[in-house]
Parts: structure tokens; C-alpha cells; sequence
């Protein structure tokens, strides 16, 4: 038993190179690869749970997850491939571990389950590519064939999403269906692709249970149904459907299709499938109406890094993997680089694409994607410090889990270094060493040093001084000066690694010349050294005493020094000891290896202790350290992932307290606090705005719901009574159907009655007939037997009697008779046996015949037995139907009632609050009146206050100028009183001005009024002629009665001209009347009388409009006048406002100044000046009142003539 054991607890990093890398366990835990584990991951929780591998596994190759996501499939390179099926419902998770014994593989690239769970296929790599089918019941092989070759790689396997028979092939220049039957591997017949060769198939997925979609390297999607093509199209072009007349593709189009995007993931759901399409991008498509054809819907992208130095990087990304979650809601992704990306398919589905295009966001944090290769640790916050090959430095928190501060930069950084506080941060680049502060969200740039080719840095443990690497030399320098304040130069090689002891009294190095120096920090002298020439040092370690080193390098052993003295050697089993990382308390020390593994040792080292190896990264471990609580180990490989180890204590205990105290205070500079501050205060400002914006749109939504409301109350009101009205004829109608059907049911009852009866008689007498005609046969029959025993009879006596007559004369030849006779006794044996089997057979014939009728016979009999049954359950289920129908209609009536109830409540219930709404609306206008008159009030005082203040710090600074300079003041006074003269010549300006604006106003009062008066009159005249045109209208109806009898209308007409016609008009009219008398054309006068009538009263109705516009128009100018002149007398009032506070604070301060601390008075201003701020207000109140009256008693007036038809 170790002294300590070392679980994974959390890892931020993705295997790469893994087929079907990424798996949906369900909505919140979602499966991805990380060295020789898999990592449940919990979305919500943020948490992850690990499945560990075999003991001997060198890497997974590919996973697979069941239908039913209860199976895990994992492929494992190792001596011999092998796929282990976990069962994820149990503790114990591990079920089966498939291998083969006969000719073992290397490793398997490809592995999928059936739906039913029940099989397994798994592909073999190079150079065999042979596909086994497994049975997991017992778990064997059942059938394998050869898919591929050394020219024809295999890329992906998997089963028919509803057939476990069914299976489909992809590959370099290869796709196959193939159908398991009878034991064997069959390939189904697929129509023949053109250039099938040319043609690299990177991935499928099914969308039916026939139906599969294949895309290759060159963005082209297939839709293969019962392995014929019926869909084709590429990724950054429309869909083209296969026909046989197509035509071939010419050499430009191949040459852009060698640049299309590879589409290298496909996933199937409910409404299609999604592909990669390229770079940094997922292709959905929707199924179309035809089921085997699709349409491209939406894009989504992986967006640009801002952190990054190249934010084009992340787009540059190759998608290796999707899944879907169970419910469809949520994509991820997994890319070359080992990110992981989500997006939202209900929001991306609802959104419109010309609105936001569709981007994927990290599913947890951005991870290294190159080899980590420095880390770092504080003391007073759980921060850990990485960079790495991708060009960048990021801040993990071990407590949290979470990625604190991400920065990329535009050359490598070599190392990194955090200081004790946690606050500060070094990082060495190709030329120089630069300090930086960890501000909240960002790197800042503090300080930086030349040195070129720094490797290693190191603070010491109190954080007041840094030991940096650059070649041979260590350099030394203080963090308080930054100064440089030795260099230990007396390596002959390149320095690995540095380490400070405990209490910062001594420096530990090593080199790549196989040599380990301790020195003396305060000195710089050297304490000891370790020469080793045959061992290049990559690592070194020391325990807190200051007395014991450890150091690993090149030569796979584990060294423990003391006083320049070897005194252990640890070897290693296969691997090298890469790194090492000490306890607290120096009793157990912790080595990472080259097959990224630890190795857990007990201090003091023993040559023969047994080693406990734990496996967690896929590749070297480069670096690791322990938390300064010992809960923690981690380390970081050439994998580019960061594992946090859970340390559990067997022997020892925990060596220092848990609950570790860490500091929650951050770095911020004050233009981002001032910023953020602003920002702040803008963001509150705005919810100020919003909110009053909020509160009117509510309003203006209250009122639109009121008025929708009492319409949708009209319109359900009008449904009810057509849907009653509609419910009357349908119960009329029913009747009338009821009525119907019971006399169609007596009719089918008595036509049924009637065919029964004629059945069953048709069916006796042909029964009776078929009983007379077997009974012919059975007495043809016993005819026909005693016919042949009768014959045989006679046979025999015959026999009989040559015999007797023969015995004589045939005595000689007695044995061959004998022979005869025998035969003959067989012939007649066989002729008997044949009668015999003939009478059988016509015995069997007949009974069979009589079976057939019979049964013929009896299933017409249950046939229409069963017919009337049928008619008869018909029956019954009308009159059930007819019962609930009348059962139905009962409970529709009562639901009607209760629902008319119901909405006379609701409608009492809407009045009422109604009310109650009116009654709140009235209150809150209320009191938002008293609110902003209350506003308006405090911020008046303000002003004041503000006012007073700022002329209290005038004053006295001006009174202790005054004290110290009065003569140049002097000046001033006169000039302020030149000013103020030219103030009063303002004003009696002004005041002029006023004046004239108020003659103005009575002018344009004089003007309305005579307007007013032309309106009435022409209003009178406009009544007096309707009252005439009303008039002749009913004189001349009377006059069209009488147009048969002359004398009358004549009398009529002259009625009419002395009534209505003036004297100008008199002669025209006698010309009329002329005609009348001459008896010539009588209609064709009276039409021209009429018409000449009527184009005075058209004329008279122009004239009137043309007039009443004119009014009109007069009327708006005068308004426009009117609001011009007020806004006028508005801004002069204001004028004169202004200058009579500026001439106050000047008599204040002069009554200041030649009094100290008197005040001016307000009347000092003058009795003019008073006459001026409250007199014209009152007058302008006045004017603008009867103003407002004389305005709104016009707009009566038009509007009750407009009102009036003309």
C-alpha cells in the first residue's frame, strides 16, 4: 500500500485523434476522450467524473455509445487492439472485454452498436481493414470479412438505426452496404458511382432505416435510399438531384471541388441531419416534403478569439465531432484543435438568419490545443499558472474549476512564474522577461528585463526576489529594486530547472551537463554539487529542510542527493522520470513519466520499494506541483491538457490545514474603474429611460388589450349566437336523420328476415339433394365390391378346375407348375391389394367430397350467421351511438348554460375591474402630477441651493480680492455700471417691444372678430339659401304633378317666378313661357328650365364652398399668427427675466462689497423692473385664455356646418 493514492479530479483539455470523440450520455452529462480516460462531464454541476482505462491500454483509438445510452464501447491500442464495453448504470462498470485470440489486431479504428444493443461491429486498422461482427450476449465473433485495403482505408462503420442486419462502409475510394444473412457478410448492390476511386468518404450517418448520407473530403453530400443515389449536393452550393442524363463534370469544376471544405462529421435528427462544412462552420439541413431530398437552412460558425493575438485562429478550426442531446435542444462539437463548442438549436431554429448570424460558444472554456510546457503556482490564491506552444498564458483556479484570465501573445513565452500574492505574474519570452499584473479580466504590462533565451523562472517563497535561467546562468534579482543581484554562471550546459527551499536560503539548479549545484541565495556561493556526466537533468526537487535533493533526467532513474552525495537510485520499470514534485511535508514525493503516468514514492527513497504508477495523460508530462494545502497534484503534458489529481492520504495524513485562507482581492487600474463607473452610471441612466419607455408602452398595451378585449367580447358574443343557431339546425337535422335511420333499420331488419329464410330452405334442399347424391354413391360402391368378389369368386373356381383337370396330365412338370402357381398366388396377392387400395381410395374420395360440401356448406352457413350477427351488433352500436348522441347534446346544453353563466360573471367581474382600473389610473395621475410638481419643486431648491452656493464662493472670494485689491476693482464697478445702463436700455427696449407685440395682439383680436362676423353672416346666408333651395325643391315636385294639365302648370310656373325669380331674370323666363305658349317642344322648355335651375344651385353650392375654405384658411393663419406672437413675447419675457437676475446679482454684489455682510434688497430693483416680470404675465394668461375660448367656439361652429349636408 502507497502512502498516498492520486485520483483525477478535473482536467481541462480533449484527446484528439478519436473517432466519434464526443457522446451525449444524457441532457446534462455529455462523454469526451482525455488521455487514457473518458470524462463524464455535467454541464449544470460543473463537475466530471472519469472511466478509467485498462492497465495496459497506449491510447484510445474510438468510442461508441448503445441506443439506449446505457453501453460504452472504447477501442484501445495496445500489444493486441482491444474493446471494452462498460455498462454506465453499474459501479462495477466494466462488462466485457472483446479481443481476439486467432491472428490479434493491432488496433480497431472504428466501433458501433446495433439498436437492439445486442451486436457490436468494430473495424481493424492497416494492414488488415477486416470488419468483425460481435454477438454480446456471449461474447464471440460471429463473421468477418475484408472491407479495405492498403489503398482503401476505412474511415467510419455503423449499423442501420432500425436493422441489425444492415451495415454501412465508408472509406478512401470505398462505400459499402452490406447485409448480414445466413451467417455470411453479404455486399448489397449499389449503383456505380462515376470516378468511385476518386472519391474519399470521411463520414456517414443514416436518416432512415435505408436512407444514408455520405460526405467526402471535396464538400459533397450523397444520399444513398436502398443503395441507390437520390440526393446529391455540395456544402457551398445549391442541392442537384441525380439523373441518368447528367452530364460529367468538366476539369474547372473538379478543380474547385479539390477546394472545398471537407465534411469530415455528420449527425442525424427529427428534422434532418447536420454536417461540417470547413472550417469553423456546421451545415443544417432540413428534410423536404419528398422525404429523400434536403435543403440547406442555417449556417453556424465558430466565432473569431478576441483573447487570441490571431482571433482568425479559432475560425481556421476543423470540426472532428457532433452530437446532439436526447431532447434536440443543444449541438456540440469537438475540433482538431481539442475545443469544445455548443450551440443552441431552439434559439438558432427561432431566430431569423438576416438578423444575427449563428455562432457556437465554448462549452466550458477555451483549452491549449499545443504542448503546455511551464506551470506555475501561488501561495495566497488557487490560481494556476500555464503556457504553451499555441502562443498564450492562461489563469486556471483549482478550487472553482474555471479559467480566470486568457491572453495570447504574438511570440512563444517560455515559462511562467506566479507570484506568492498572486497578484503579479512573469512571463519569458525568445528576448526578454516581462513582469505583468493580473488585473480582473486582462494581463498589464508592469515591468520588463533583457534576457534572452529565458527557459525557466522561478519567484522564491517569500515573492521578494525571482531566479530566472538564460543559458548557462542563472540570474538572481529583486523584486523590490529590480535589480539584477547576482548571476550564477558556473554550469557548463544549459540549465533545466531551478527551485527555491522553503525558507529561501538556498537555490537548487540543474543542467543538461549532468550537473546539480546548490547555493547559498543571500552569498551566492556554492553550498554543493552533484556531478553525474553520464545524466542529463531535466528536473529537480527539494525537501523542506533544505537538506535532501531529488533530481530525475535521461538516464531512467530517480536520484536522492544529499551533501553532493548520491545516496538512492530509484530506477524506473519502462518509461522516464520527466518531472517531480515534493510534499509539503517531504514524506512523499510524486514523478511524472514519459507515458504520462505517476509514479507515488515514499521519502526517505528505498531502492526496493514497490512503485504505484497511476495513468492519466496521452502524453510526456512536462511539469507538476502540489497545492500548498497537499490536496491538489497537478501537471500538465505534451498533450496540452492541465489534470487536477485529488491526493488521497494513506499513511501520513493531510499535511497542512484544508481550510487554506485565499485572498478575494483583484487588480484594477483607475481608468477602467472610472470607465466602468461611467458605464455604470450611462446603464443606469438608460434602465431609467427604459423604464419610463416601459412604463408608457405598458400603458399604450393596457389600453389596446381594453379595446381588443371588449372587441373579441362582440365577436365571441356573435360566435355563440351563430354557434346556437347552428346547433338548432343541426338538432333539426338530426331528427330528421333519426327518423331516417329507424326506417332504414326496419327496412335492413326485414329484407335481413327475409334472406335468412330464403337461406336457410336454399340451404336445406341443398343439403338434402348433396345427402341423396352421397347416398347414390355409397350404394354404387357396395355395387362395384360385390361385383369384384364375385369375379375373384369366379377366378378362383376356375383356377380350381384346370388344376384338377392338369394334375394328371402335368405331373412332370409339377415344379414348374408350383413356380406358376406361386406367381400366380402373388398376382393376385398384388391385384387383391390393389383392389383393395382402389376401393380405399374411392372410399376417401367420396368422404372427401362429402367433407368439401359439407364444409363448403358450413362456412357459408357461419358466414351468414355471422353477416346477421354483424347486422345485428350494427344494430346496437346506432342505438348506443344514437343514446350518446342524445346524451351529448344534454351535457352541450348544460355546458352552454353553465358557460353563459360563467360569461355574464366574467363580464360583471370585467366591469368591475374595469372600474377598479379607472379608479387606480385616476389616483396614479394623481400622484405622478404631485410627484413631478414635488420634482420640479426640489429641483427649483437645488437650483437655488446651487445658486447660493456658487455666489457664497464668489462672494468670499471676491471680498478677499476686494480687501487686497480695491483700486483695479474701481475699474470694474464703472464698467458693471456702463453695463447695467446698457441693461436698462435693454429693457426700455424691450419694454418698447412689448408694447407693440400687445398692439398686435388687439389688432389680430380686432381682425378675428371681423372674420368671426363675415363667417356668421355668411353662415346666415348660407342657412337662408337652403331654406330656399329646400323650398323649390318642394314647389317644383308640385309643379311635376301637374305636368299633364297644362292651365295648372302654367299657374304653377308663374307661382314660381314670382316666388323665387328676381326681375333680371324675368325675361328669359317669358321667352320659356313664350314657347309654352306656342305648344312647341313643352318637355324639351321645362328640361331646359330645370337644368338652367339646377347649374344656379351647382354655382351657388361652389360659391359657398369656395368661401366657407377661404374662412377656413383665414382661420389657420390667424392661429399660426397667433402661436408665433406667443413665442415671441415667450422669449422676450425671458430676456427680461435674465437681465433682471443679472442686475440683481450685481446690486447684490455691490451691496456686498460696500456693505461686507448686507444683503440687497428686491426692491431695489425698481418699481419698472417689478411692472415688467408680473404684469405681462398676467396679461398674457389673460390673453391666451380668451384666445383659447375664441378658438375652440370657431372650431364649434365649423364643425356644425360642416356637420349639416349641403
Amino acid at each position: 500500500m502507497s502512502a498516498a493514492d492520486a485520483e483525477p479530479h478535473f482536467v481541462f483539455g480533449v484527446q484528439t485523434g478519436v473517432a466519434n470523440s464526443l457522446i451525449y450520455l444524457d441532457e446534462q452529462n455529455i462523454l469526451f476522450p482525455f488521455g487514457n480516460n473518458c470524462v463524464c462531464f455535467n454541464i449544470e454541476r460543473k463537475c466530471q467524473d472519469f472511466i478509467q482505462a485498462t492497465q495496459n491500454s497506449l491510447g484510445m483509438l474510438a468510442l461508441a455509445i448503445s441506443a439506449n445510452r446505457r453501453y460504452l464501447a472504447v477501442s484501445e491500442r495496445g500489444e493486441q487492439g482491444t474493446i471494452t464495453v462498460y455498462d454506465l448504470l453499474e459501479k462495477n462498470r466494466k462488462k466485457h472485454v472483446l479481443s481476439l485470440e486467432d491472428g490479434p489486431v493491432q488496433e480497431f479504428v472504428s466501433v458501433a452498436f446495433s439498436h437492439d444493443c445486442h451486436y457490436l461491429i468494430s473495424q481493424s486498422g492497416a494492414p488488415d481493414w477486416t470488419l468483425f461482427f460481435w454477438t454480446l450476449r456471449k461474447p464471440r465473433v460471429i463473421v468477418k470479412v475484408k472491407t479495405g485495403g492498403l489503398s482503401y482505408p476505412i474511415n467510419q462503420v455503423s449499423f442501420s438505426p432500425e436493422d441489425n442486419t444492415r451495415i454501412c462502409v465508408c472509406g478512401n475510394g470505398l462505400f459499402k452496404l452490406l447485409h448480414h444473412t445466413a451467417g455470411e457478410l453479404k455486399q448489397c448492390s449499389i449503383k456505380k458511382l462515376e470516378n468511385m476511386e476518386s472519391h474519399n468518404f470521411l463520414s456517414h450517418s443514416w436518416v432512415s432505416e435505408r436512407h444514408v448520407i455520405v460526405g467526402t473530403d471535396a464538400g459533397r453530400l450523397m444520399g444513398f435510399e436502398s443503395g441507390v443515389l437520390c440526393w446529391e449536393t455540395n456544402v457551398m452550393t445549391a442541392p442537384l438531384m441525380p439523373d441518368s442524363e447528367r452530364s460529367e463534370e468538366t476539369n474547372q469544376e473538379e478543380g474547385v471541388a479539390a477546394q472545398q471544405p471537407c465534411i469530415t462529421a455528420i449527425v442525424a435528427y427529427s428534422r434532418g441531419f447536420i454536417c461540417s462544412a470547413g472550417p469553423g462552420m456546421v451545415c443544417l439541413f432540413d428534410r423536404m416534403n419528398d422525404g429523400a431530398s434536403f435543403r440547406k437552412s442555417r449556417e453556424i460558425r465558430i466565432p473569431p478569439d478576441t483573447c487570441c493575438h490571431d482571433p482568425s485562429q479559432a475560425e481556421k478550426q476543423e470540426i472532428v465531432a457532433m452530437c446532439i442531446s436526447p431532447t434536440e435542444a443543444i449541438l456540440s462539437a469537438s475540433t482538431d484543435r481539442g475545443q469544445l463548442y455548443c450551440a443552441n438549436l431552439i434559439a438558432i431554429e427561432t431566430s431569423k438568419e438576416e438578423e444575427e448570424p449563428a455562432q457556437f460558444e465554448y462549452l466550458y472554456h477555451a483549452f491549449h490545443w499545443g504542448t503546455i510546457t511551464s506551470l506555475s503556482i501561488c501561495v495566497h490564491k488557487p490560481l494556476i499558472a500555464t503556457s504553451s506552444l499555441d502562443l498564450s498564458v492562461r489563469i486556471w483556479n483549482f478550487k472553482t474549476n474555471t479559467l480566470e484570465i486568457y491572453k495570447g501573445f504574438s511570440e512563444e513565452p517560455h515559462c511562467v512564474a506566479l507570484h506568492p500574492s498572486g497578484l503579479s505574474v512573469m512571463v519569458a519570452f525568445n528576448k526578454r522577461l516581462a513582469w505583468m499584473n493580473l488585473l480582473f479580466d486582462n494581463f498589464r504590462l508592469f515591468k520588463e528585463f533583457t534576457l534572452k533565451g529565458c527557459t525557466e523562472c522561478a519567484f522564491s517563497n517569500g515573492g521578494h526576489m525571482f531566479a530566472a535561467i538564460s543559458g548557462t546562468t542563472v540570474h538572481i534579482y529583486s523584486t523590490a529594486s529590480f535589480e539584477n543581484i547576482m548571476g550564477l554562471a558556473d554550469h557548463n550546459a544549459t540549465v533545466r530547472s531551478i527551485v527555491w527551499s522553503e525558507d529561501d536560503s538556498k537555490l537548487v539548479s540543474c543542467g543538461t551537463d549532468g550537473v546539480v549545484y546548490c547555493w547559498d541565495a543571500q552569498s551566492g556561493e556554492l553550498e554543493s554539487e552533484c556531478t553525474h556526466k553520464s545524466c542529463r537533468y531535466t528536473n529537480v526537487s527539494i525537501s523542506p529542510d533544505g537538506e535532501t535533493i531529488f533530481a530525475v533526467g535521461t538516464d531512467c532513474t530517480l536520484k536522492e542527493i544529499q551533501d553532493g552525495q548520491i545516496l538512492t537510485e530509484v530506477p524506473a520499470n519502462t518509461v522516464t522520470y520527466t518531472t517531480l514534485a515534493l510534499s509539503r511535508e517531504g514524506k512523499v514525493l510524486f514523478c511524472g513519466t514519459s507515458a504520462g503516468s505517476i509514479t507515488i514514492m515514499s521519502c526517505p527513497l528505498s531502492s526496493q520499494e514497490e512503485l504505484f504508477e497511476f495513468k492519466g495523460h496521452a502524453g510526456a508530462i512536462t511539469r507538476m506541483a502540489i497545492t500548498f494545502d497537499d490536496q491538489f497534484l497537478l501537471t500538465i503534458s505534451e498533450d496540452g491538457s492541465l489534470l487536477i489529481w485529488k491526493i488521497i492520504w494513506n499513511r501520513y495524513g493531510l499535511m497542512r490545514d484544508k481550510k487554506m485562507c485565499y485572498l478575494e482581492e483583484i487588480l484594477i487600474t483607475k481608468s477602467d474603474l472610472e470607465e466602468k463607473n461611467y458605464n455604470m452610471m450611462e446603464l443606469n441612466a438608460r434602465v431609467q429611460v427604459l423604464n419610463i419607455e416601459n412604463q408608457y408602452q405598458l400603458r399604450l398595451k393596457d389600453m389596446e388589450h381594453k379595446r381588443l378585449f371588449k372587441k373579441m367580447t362582440a365577436e365571441f358574443t356573435q360566435q355563440i349566437e351563430a354557434l346556437e343557431q347552428n346547433m338548432n339546425v343541426l338538432k333539426a337535422e338530426k331528427d330528421k336523420l333519426v327518423l331516417e335511420h329507424n326506417k332504414l333499420l326496419k327496412e335492413v331488419v326485414e329484407e335481413h328476415a327475409r334472406v335468412t329464410k330464403e337461406l336457410n330452405s336454399s340451404m336445406q334442399r341443398k343439403l338434402g339433394q348433396e345427402y341423396k347424391a352421397s347416398h347414390v354413391l355409397q350404394l354404387g360402391s357396395q355395387k362395384e365390391l360385390q361385383e369384384c368378389r364375385l369375379q375373384l369368386q369366379s377366378m378362383e373356381d376356375s383356377h380350381k378346375r384346370v388344376l384338377e383337370q392338369l394334375t394328371g396330365s402335368y405331373e412332370s412338370k409339377l415344379q414348374e407348375n408350383l413356380l406358376q402357381l406361386q406367381q400366380c398366388k402373388d398376382g393376385s396377392r398384388q391385384q387383391r391389394m390393389e383392389y383393395e387400395l382402389m376401393i380405399k381410395m374411392i372410399e376417401q374420395d367420396g368422404d372427401r367430397e362429402i367433407l368439401d360440401i359439407r364444409c363448403k356448406y358450413e362456412t357459408k352457413l357461419k358466414e351468414e350467421r355471422e353477416i346477421s350477427t354483424q347486422y345485428k351488433d350494427e344494430a346496437g352500436i346506432m342505438r348506443k351511438k344514437f343514446n350518446c348522441l342524445q346524451k351529448e347534446i344534454s351535457d352541450k346544453n348544460k355546458e352552454i348554460e353553465k358557460l353563459k353563466a360563467e360569461v355574464k360573471k366574467h363580464l360583471n367581474v370585467i366591469s368591475c375591474l374595469e372600474n377598479d382600473i379607472l379608479g387606480l389610473e385616476r389616483e396614479i395621475m394623481w400622484r405622478n402630477e404631485n410627484i413631478e410638481e414635488k420634482e420640479v419643486q426640489i429641483g427649483q431648491m437645488r437650483k437655488r441651493n446651487v445658486d447660493l452656493e456658487k455666489l457664497k464662493y464668489i462672494l468670499d472670494h471676491r471680498v478677499h480680492e476686494l480687501t487686497t485689491q480695491i483700486e483695479p476693482k474701481e475699474k470694474t464697478i464703472k464698467e458693471m455700471k456702463e453695463q447695467i445702463q446698457q441693461m436698462e436700455g435693454e429693457l426700455a427696449v424691450f419694454s418698447k417691444q412689448n408694447a407693440q407685440l400687445e398692439i398686435s395682439i388687439a389688432e389680430l383680436k380686432l381682425k378675428l372678430k371681423a372674420t368671426d362676423k363675415d363667417m356668421r353672416q355668411a353662415m346666415e346666408k348660407a342657412c337662408d339659401m337652403r331654406t330656399i333651395v329646400k323650398g323649390f325643391k318642394a314647389d317644383l315636385l308640385r309643379c311635376a304633378d301637374s305636368v299633364q294639365d297644362p292651365r295648372n302648370l302654367k299657374e304653377s310656373v308663374l307661382e314660381l317666378h314670382d316666388r323665387y325669380i328676381d326681375q333680371d331674370e324675368e325675361d328669359g323666363l317669358r321667352q320659356d313661357l313664350g314657347k309654352l305658349r306656342d305648344g312647341r317642344n313643352r318637355d324639351d322648355v321645362g328640361k331646359t328650365v330645370v337644368m338652367s335651375l339646377r347649374r344656379k344651385l351647382a354655382k351657388e353650392t361652389e360659391t359657398h364652398c369656395n368661401e366657407k375654405f377661404k374662412w377656413m384658411q383665414d382661420d389657420s393663419t390667424l392661429i399660426k399668427e397667433l402661436n408665433d406672437l406667443r413665442k415671441e413675447l415667450k422669449l422676450s419675457q425671458d430676456k427680461v427675466h435674465d437681465y433682471e437676475n443679472q442686475l440683481s446679482v450685481y446690486r447684490r454684489t455691490k451691496s456686498s462689497t460696500s456693505f461686507g455682510t448686507e444683503e440687497c434688497n428686491p426692491s431695489a430693483c425698481g418699481p419698472g423692473i417689478q411692472a415688467t416680470t408680473l404684469t405681462p404675465e398676467e396679461e398674457n394668461q389673460r390673453i391666451i385664455r380668451l384666445q383659447r375660448a375664441e378658438i375652440h367656439s370657431l372650431r364649434q361652429q365649423i364643425l356644425e356646418y360642416t356637420g349639416e349636408p349641403h
